[in-house]
């Protein structure tokens, strides 16, 4: 404005009279001075019951795929079929009874028998996976019950009656291998004695022919001696060769013989209703419980606030309005995807509403309002038109200002770029949509639209807002662009959130941005609201009244028939006079 009064922001800091210089970036306090931490914490156990209540849909699918795929799973591995069969063990010689059976139930386990078992059924295969299909328990010290799965019947009794018959087998063949292992050597500790005794005679022989003399005399004691000790060591090896022989032998024979299968392999009832209930009911439980945990794991992990009070903190801007979604969603279990337009349409409206009454608090002269989407411009720019057509339905005359990315608003109102007059749903409205190009353009408020003043899009929206009552702008804010060009399209702004989709930082940068702006953050409207959240979405203490912290200063400028327009900073909003704009 080259003769008028430039806008100046006053921020009481320390004290009442304590002023800064004019409204630039560096003017306004740190975002670390106005933005809640997010430390604060997003989870806890509401939170991830809220998370489990909210994806119950997905838990239920998860559930559902899991009972189809323990179905499939009893199909691919049907209950097996079980035969079982007792086996009798008599303890050998050389068994202690109180370890025997124990002993007996490791040799049924052992690779020898279960391969000569498999020889014996003509298998041949993993022996491990043999071994998986019997089971061998003790039923008392000398009885063994063996239990054999298959895929039928008679393949179960045929494996339990072969596993019987080479433990058996392998049990007998051991205890006459023990039983000969002792024979053999005591026979050889016989013969050994044997040649002891013949070598001491054959020294005494030896001996006896040389001259008498006492030496010899003493040799020959104590070769007699020593024969004595040998023929008597001769004697009892001999004796406890026959007792083995009398004894031990027929103890083993009547042990291998005593040892018997006390009936033939039997088939054991055989339940299908339990297997089938067993695999789907395993399968829905473990569905159920991977499809929770996901939904747990993703919530913990997650920086997207849901809740009202969440969002509030971030943004610094109490949520006035929380609807369900306003576009038809992708996945099954998204809310939008089951609303009908009815109920769609029914939140639009009373977005626009809201947006309204932001509207109605500007009585007079030129009112502006810039809709921030935050992450969908789509579903901001549904509210933002349905608002443009009701004002121009009233007589108002309207201008719609797409700066957003995409411009759905001008698709919605099938406009292009420019500015143009349309005509759309029987109302006419104004577009105003930047080139590609032009992706932060200054509107006609503000010191900043004078860089535009000669462009001719600055210039075509200049003469259209001369005979304008209300501009409706929807933005969309990036960090590296900034915006400083927001403050020059709108007084207010309400910003438009979706549950869940943006993070904890991007709502916060956002809210930063409109301020650093110059811009009123009048409040937020929450979309696709968590059904669970029962928040508020106030702003918390520490934050509220920070934008009251800002003194009064008039705006001036001079209009184009020489009036002058002032605008209240607190008010956020320039209100211009009807028909005038500031001469630029």
């Amino acid at each position: 404005m080259s003769n008028g009064d430039l806008p100046v922001r006053r921020f009481l800091t320390g004290t009442p009279n304590q002023t800064t210089t004019p409204a630039t970036y560096d003017d306004f306090p740190a975002a670390g001075d106005l933005r809640a931490d997010p430390s604060n914490g997003l989870i806890s156990a509401a939170t991830l019951k809220a998370a489990i209540r909210r994806c119950a849909m997905f838990c239920f699918i998860m559930a559902v795929v899991g009972l189809v795929l323990g179905g499939a799973l009893y199909e691919k591995f049907p209950a097996p079929y079980q035969a079982s069969t007792s086996v009798l063990l008599t303890d050998g010689p050389y068994e202690n009874g109180l370890s025997s059976a124990g002993d007996d139930q490791a040799f049924a386990q052992t690779r020898t028998v279960a391969v000569a078992a498999m020889h014996e059924l003509g298998l041949s295969g993993n022996v491990n996976s043999f071994l998986s299909k019997y089971e061998v328990t003790v039923e008392s010290q000398r009885v063994l019950l063996v239990t054999f799965n298959a895929a039928s019947e008679q393949q179960a009794m045929t494996g339990a009656n072969a596993v019987a018959t080479q433990l058996l087998r392998f049990r007998a063949a051991l205890l006459t291998q023990e039983q000969q292992q002792v024979s053999a050597a005591l026979a050889l500790q016989v013969i050994q004695a044997k040649q002891r005794v013949k070598s001491i005679n054959a020294e005494i022989a030896e001996a006896l022919t040389q001259s008498a003399s006492p030496a010899r005399t003493s040799r020959v004691n104590g070769l007699q001696a020593e024969l004595h000790a040998a023929s008597s060591s001769l004697t009892s090896l001999q004796q406890t060769m026959s007792t083995n022989l009398a004894t031990v032998k027929p103890a083993t024979t009547a042990a291998i013989k005593g040892s018997r299968a006390l009936y033939p392999a039997a088939p054991l009832s055989r339940s299908r209703f339990k297997r089938v209930l067993e695999f789907p009911l395993a399968g829905l439980i473990a569905g159920l419980g991977l499809g929770t945990a996901l939904v747990m794991v993703q919530a913990i992990m997650s920086d997207r606030p849901r809740r009202r009070d969440d969002i509030a903190a971030a943004l610094g801007a109490p949520v006035r309005i929380s609807t369900g979604p306003l576009r038809r969603g992708r996945r099954p279990w998204a809310g939008a995807f089951w609303r009908g337009r009815a109920a769609r349409h029914a939140d639009i409206e009373h977005i626009a509403a809201h947006l309204g009454r932001v509207l109605s608090e500007r009585d007079g002269g030129l009112v502006t309002l810039a809709v921030v989407a935050v992450d969908d411009p789509q579903a901001a720019a549904l509210p933002l038109v349905s608002l443009a057509r009701s004002c121009a339905l009233r007589g108002r005359h309207v201008i719609v200002a797409d700066l957003a990315a995409g411009a759905p608003a001008a698709s919605q109102l099938q406009a292009g770029p420019g500015v143009a007059t349309v005509e759309w749903e029987g109302t006419r409205i104004v577009t105003a949509v930047p080139a590609p190009d032009d992706i932060t353009p200054a509107g006609p408020l503000g010191r900043a639209a004078t860089r535009d003043r000669h462009s001719p899009f600055g210039a075509a929206v200049a003469k259209a807002c001369a005979g304008a009552d209300i501009i409706l702008s929807l933005v969309t804010l990036d960090p590296a662009l900034g915006s400083e060009h927001l403050s020059t399209w709108a007084a207010d702004a309400v910003v438009v959130i979706t549950t869940g989709r943006p993070t904890w930082t991007r709502i916060s940068a956002v809210g930063e941005m409109i301020r650093l702006s110059g811009t009123h953050l009048a409040s937020a409207v929450l979309v696709a609201v968590d059904r669970t959240d029962e928040s508020l979405g106030v702003i918390p203490r520490e934050q509220a009244g920070r934008d009251d912290e800002v003194e009064e200063i008039p705006l001036r400028a001079t209009g184009g028939n020489g009036s002058v327009v002032t605008s209240s900073e607190r008010d956020g909003g320039h209100r211009w006079a009807a028909g005038d704009l500031p001469t630029i």
